[in-house]
C-alpha cells in the first residue's frame, strides 16, 4: 500500500476527510465528567490501590488533560518544521508542497481544537492541573535536531494518535462519547498526515548516506529522552493536581509508587506505543539498516511490565 501513496492523493483524501471544529463541539458536546476518557490502557489508576473509587476518576480526567495538551504541544513542533518544508517546492513533486501547506492549516485547526476543549476541561473540572514547560523551549529543544531526525519523531507521534484510537479507544463503550468523538476526528486528518511524512521520510533517506540515516535515529532517541524527562516532571505534575482535587495528601510510600507507576504509564502512553507500532516500523524498515531493530530493541524500556 505505502507504494502507491502519492502527495497528489493524500491531499485528495485529507479534503474529504476535513471537518470543522464548530461541528464537534460547544453547545450540547460536552465533556461528561461522571465518565472516563482515557482508557485503563493508557491511564492505568486501577494499579494504585491507595486511591478509592473517585480518586482514580479524578486521576483519568487529570490524565485526560494531560494527553490533550501533549497533542497541542506536539502540534507546536508539527506546525514550523512542516511550514518550513511546505516551502520547499520541487519540480519533480508538484504536490508536496500544496499537500504540506494543507497539513500544516489542519495542525493549527488541531491546536485550536485543543485549545478550546481545554478551556472548557478548567472550566468544568475547577482545579488546576499543571503541564510541563515552557512550550517555546521544548518546541526548540526539538527541532534543534536534523530534519531527519525530526521526521521520524513526528511521523512516530502521527501513528501513535491513530494507534491510539483505533486500539484503545474506539471500542470502549465505557468512555465518554465527547472525548472519543474528540479522538476520532483528530484519527482521522493525522492518518493522512502520519501517511505524507512517510513519503517526506523516504525522499529524505533516499538523498541520504547509511551514516546519516543511521544518525537520524540516534537523533529520534534523544527526542525520545529528552520527552521522557517531561513525562517525569508531567507524573509530579499530576500527583499534584490530584492531591488537591482529592483534598488529601498522599503518604510518602503512596507517592513515591503514584510517581514510578505512572511515569511508565506516560512512557508507554507516548513512547512505548508509539515504538510498536506496525506502521511506523515499516516505514523505518524501509530506511535499511538496523534502524528498525534499533527501535524494536529501544521499545522494551517504554513498556508497562
Amino acid at each position: 500500500m505505502s507504494e502507491q501513496l502519492t502527495y497528489q492523493g493524500l491531499l485528495e483524501a485529507s479534503r474529504r476527510a476535513n471537518w470543522r471544529i464548530d461541528d464537534i463541539i460547544g453547545g450540547d458536546k460536552k465533556l461528561d465528567f461522571t465518565k472516563r476518557f482515557l482508557p485503563e490502557t493508557f491511564a492505568r489508576t486501577e494499579a494504585l490501590e491507595f486511591l478509592n473509587s473517585e480518586e482514580r476518576l479524578l486521576l483519568n480526567h487529570i490524565r485526560s488533560r494531560g494527553y490533550l495538551a501533549m497533542f497541542e504541544l506536539l502540534e507546536q513542533v508539527i506546525v514550523p518544521f512542516m511550514s518550513d518544508k511546505a516551502r520547499e517546492e520541487r519540480d519533480e513533486e508538484p504536490h508536496q508542497a500544496p499537500a504540506l501547506r494543507n497539513l500544516v492549516r489542519e495542525e493549527n485547526k488541531h491546536r485550536e481544537l485543543f485549545r478550546r476543549i481545554l478551556a472548557e476541561f478548567d472550566e468544568s473540572f475547577g482545579l488546576e492541573c499543571g503541564f510541563i514547560g515552557p512550550a517555546p523551549d521544548i518546541v526548540a529543544a526539538v527541532l534543534a535536531h536534523s530534519a531527519m531526525g525530526v521526521t521520524i519523531a513526528v511521523l512516530a507521534l502521527e501513528w501513535m494518535s491513530q494507534d491510539h484510537y483505533v486500539e484503545g479507544v474506539k471500542d470502549d463503550r465505557t468512555l465518554d462519547p465527547q472525548f472519543k468523538s474528540l479522538l476520532k476526528h483528530h484519527w482521522e486528518e493525522e492518518l493522512q498526515h502520519a501517511r505524507l511524512d512517510e513519503l517526506l521520510l523516504k525522499s529524505m533517506a533516499a538523498a541520504s548516506t547509511p551514516s546519516e540515516i543511521d544518525h537520524a535515529v540516534d537523533e529520534f532517541f534523544d527526542i525520545g529522552g529528552f520527552l521522557d524527562r517531561g513525562l517525569g516532571q508531567q507524573a509530579g505534575l499530576d500527583l499534584e493536581a490530584l492531591q488537591h482535587a482529592a483534598g488529601r495528601k498522599l503518604s510518602a510510600a503512596e507517592q513515591e509508587e503514584f510517581l514510578r507507576q505512572q511515569h511508565q504509564a506516560l512512557r508507554w502512553t507516548f513512547l512505548g506505543t508509539t515504538m510498536r507500532n506496525a506502521n511506523f516500523l515499516n516505514v523505518i524498515e524501509s530506511l535499511g539498516g538496523a534502524a528498525r531493530p534499533r527501535v524494536e530493541a529501544a521499545a522494551g524500556a517504554f513498556s508497562i511490565n
